[in-house]
């Protein structure tokens, strides 16, 4: 009896045990913390560069969109924003202000570049200023003896007879420089250019204006290169040229070249010598994007308002390429420094 006794007694433990087992574990509820929350850090937005063009609202309508296009394919091609301003004071400087172009009249460049040194500036033209610090300027290009050479070049390429002539003010060196580089010109085309029907008379043929003679009386002196020397073809000195005086000669049935563009192109304007300011600008710009000022821009010349009826394309070919072996070095002017 006793040993089935215990026998039971094991049994019911065993069971008892096993249903124990079945229960979970007690487990421990998780404290909940204040976790700070970390802002994300704000990064400032990069300043798109600005470049800046100021023109005077009454120039030209054609020339000041030459300018306007110029310079907005420059900034486009840069990365840059460009603004067109008629004046420009220094609450127009904002922090991504790079280049600012400058046409007369005078924005007050200096004081502005004072205020802006980071700014980089071109004056184009504008007078009183030196180039230094943060301001660059177009330097003197008239190239008196090359516009000159290239005068009488083109001068005798396309007249009859090589009878050419010049018109400039008396007394003046730097006009008789002129005189003498149009006469190597004119040599380097035709060698003795001895004139068919008027030998023994040479050519390029003159007259000299004195100095404070009355405008009034210029046509005068065009007469006595047109009517006594028989010329077909004259080269205005600048400061012979006169829009009344061009006039007058256009009206002659005579050619004219000049280095100043005519307000009004008369008959007979076969060109215009004069420094092409687009292509400075065009050269200039490397330096201005990239922080380097101070300098003088120097500008090739360029050929404008040219009559295809007296400089017919193929002789303008020949134009260009004498115009740009004389800015290569490669023809000497015939006159000294």
């Amino acid at each position: 009896m006793r040993p089935r006794f215990i026998i039971l007694f094991i049994v019911i433990g065993v069971v008892l045990n096993a249903c124990g087992a079945g229960e979970p574990a007690a487990t421990s509820t998780p404290i909940p913390t204040d976790t700070p929350v970390v802002p994300p850090t704000l990064t400032a937005t990069a300043t798109t560069p600005l470049a800046v063009l100021v023109v005077p609202a009454d120039l030209h309508a054609d020339t000041s969109n030459l300018y306007q296009k110029t310079v907005y394919d420059l900034t486009q091609a840069s990365g840059f924003r460009f603004q067109v301003r008629n004046t420009l004071t220094s609450a127009d400087i904002e922090p991504g202000l790079k280049v600012v172009i400058a046409l007369p009249p005078d924005p007050g460049i200096a004081a502005l570049a004072a205020a802006a040194p980071e700014v980089q500036f071109l004056a184009i033209n504008v007078s009183g200023l030196t180039a230094g610090g943060n301001i660059s300027v177009l330097g003197d290009n008239s190239q008196t003896d090359v516009s000159a050479f290239l005068a009488g070049y083109a001068a005798a390429l396309i007249t009859d007879d090589y009878r050419i002539g010049m018109m400039i003010p008396k007394d003046n060196a730097d006009a008789i420089r002129a005189l003498n580089a149009y006469a190597s010109g004119m040599s380097f085309y035709c060698g003795i250019c001895r004139p068919l029907y008027f030998f023994p008379w040479t050519f390029p043929q003159y007259v000299e204006i004195p100095a404070g003679e009355d405008q009034a009386h210029y046509n005068a002196f065009a007469d006595i290169l047109i009517i006594q020397h028989k010329v077909l073809t004259i080269y205005l000195y600048p400061d012979i040229a006169t829009p009344d005086l061009e006039t007058y000669i256009g009206t002659t049935g005579v050619s004219m070249i000049g280095t100043v563009s005519p307000e009004e192109r008369p008959a007979g304007w076969v060109m215009t010598i004069q420094p092409d300011v687009i292509q400075a600008i065009k050269n200039a710009w490397p330096g201005l994007v990239s922080g380097q000022g101070g300098v003088v821009v120097q500008s090739p010349l360029g050929l404008g308002d040219i009559d295809p009826s007296l400089l017919s394309p193929g002789k303008q070919r020949l134009v260009d390429k004498t115009l740009s072996d004389l800015q290569a070095g490669f023809i000497s002017t015939g006159v000294g420094p």
